[in-house]
């Protein structure tokens, strides 16, 4: 295993427009073992700012959903599509998704979470590699195979989502609990039972 340092991208210029409109790349954060990766689908102005994943209103309504459903944001990573920032916070482009994608791979498969979690459309279509309607499938968990693995993929709303539609709140609630269940179901040793019952 290499070190926390190997997932860093600390240089890119792969895609000319977001190397002009980021002020820096913003990595993935959280622990290398974590057994859930939440995928969002790239940083804002406020991950732009500080280098950090999910840290304005969206990472607040993650953080606070998580505390509820028992994830300690310390124990789960988290990351995005793309690294950088794009201009006036639109889209990433198919190309930009693209020159981005190995170091999400790299990322997932280095971690090898038990579940990953899309938050919003572009993660979701970007992994599955088909059209999802996100409210529609939101806590649906599909297999899908990323770099020839098998992986557990657990669709879920943007937690902005919630910001501008409250019905969505419930969704995404949904979403985390059922993460949660998985990540400690696979924690486990298969039959149901605590850790502790085979000690």
């Amino acid at each position: 295993m290499g070190s926390m340092e190997d997932l860093r991208v600390s240089a890119c210029t792969r895609c000319p427009e977001l190397v002009d409109s980021r002020s820096q790349i913003v990595n993935g954060a959280g622990p290398e073992d974590a057994d859930v990766l939440f995928v969002g689908e790239g940083p804002g102005a406020q991950e732009d700012e500080e280098g950090e994943p999910f840290v304005g209103r969206s990472g607040s309504v993650l953080d606070e959903q998580l505390r509820i459903v028992g994830l300690d944001r310390d124990r789960i990573r988290i990351t995005n599509c793309v690294r950088c920032r794009p201009p006036e916070n639109r889209d990433p482009t198919k190309d930009e998704l693209e020159n981005c994608r190995e170091y999400l791979e790299a990322e997932i498969d280095r971690l090898d979470p038990d579940v990953i979690v899309t938050l919003g459309k572009v993660p979701t279509e970007h992994l599955l590699d088909r059209s999802v309607a996100v409210t529609k499938e939101a806590g649906s968990l599909e297999d899908v195979r990323i770099e020839g693995t098998p992986r557990r993929l657990l669709i879920c709303v943007h937690p902005a989502a919630t910001l501008y539609d409250r019905s969505q709140e419930e969704t995404f609630a949904a979403a985390l609990e059922r993460a949660a269940e998985l990540a400690d179901v696979d924690a486990s040793n298969g039959s149901g039972q605590t850790r502790l019952d085979g000690f």
